[in-house]
């Protein structure tokens, strides 16, 4: 057990876009399972394509961190437009899903400026073939977004898998 759920803004104090809170139960998570998340986030700017994000994904072995790698878009991975990623996932011009739609949470780039907040909300994990190097153990992962080569926010986070 890392010590439970555990996130932190990891930028340099300048980024424009900051997590507020973030809290997520079960801990483990479970793999099948529900997901209960709240999150809030504020942006002093707009987010617009193409947003680069880069994963970075350690595992724990024993005392050792291990960084994962990027296998079939799972793991350390950067991703150099995740806008493109949206449009793919949710047709522009359908609705957001739910709960995003009824808080009032985009999921298109641009991202406008402002805070947005998701109380409270399920998720179901469904039953997915993860890699075995992806399943049971003690994670850390930190995301960083950018646009441009310019740094937008950094977040790192830390918890346990179940499946």
């Amino acid at each position: 057990q890392v010590g439970g759920f555990f996130w932190e803004n990891c930028g340099d104090g300048t980024d424009p876009v900051v997590l507020q809170s973030l809290s997520v139960a079960p801990d483990p998570i479970t793999i099948p399972g529900n997901l209960r998340v709240s999150a809030a986030v504020s942006g002093s700017k707009a987010l617009a394509s193409p947003l680069k994000v880069l994963l970075q994904v350690e595992k724990a072995l024993g005392d050792l961190w291990i960084q994962l790698p990027c296998i079939d878009q799972m793991g350390s991975c950067t991703y150099s437009d995740v806008c493109a990623i949206l449009d793919n996932l949710i047709p522009p011009g359908t609705p957001c899903p739910e709960p995003l739609l009824t808080y009032g949470i985009p999921c298109h780039c641009p991202f406008k400026a402002g805070s947005y907040s998701l109380p409270a909300s399920d998720f179901i994990l469904p039953d997915v073939e993860l890699p075995s190097w992806m399943t049971n153990g003690n994670y850390r992962v930190q995301v960083v977004i950018s646009n441009g080569g310019k740094e937008l926010a950094c977040v790192k986070m830390a918890f346990s898998l179940q499946s």
